[in-house]
C-alpha cells in the first residue's frame, strides 16, 4: 500500500463519520461534507491503486 491509498481509505473513514455525525444532528451541511469527503477519499485511494499498478509492471 502506498501513501495514496492509505491516505484515501483514511478519508473515506472520515467522510462516513461526518455524514453520520451530520445525520444525528440533522445537518444537511455536514452529511454533504461527509459525502463529498469520502468521493475525495475514494479518487485518491484510486489514484494511488494506479500508481501502484503502474510501478508493479
Amino acid at each position: 500500500m502506498n501513501k495514496d491509498q492509505i491516505k484515501g481509505v483514511a478519508k473515506d473513514i472520515a467522510g462516513k463519520a461526518q455524514e453520520t455525525a451530520g445525520q444525528v444532528t440533522g445537518s444537511n451541511k455536514q452529511q454533504a461534507k461527509g459525502v463529498a469527503k469520502q468521493a475525495e477519499g475514494k479518487v485518491q485511494k484510486a489514484a494511488g491503486d494506479v500508481k501502484d499498478a503502474v510501478k508493479n509492471r
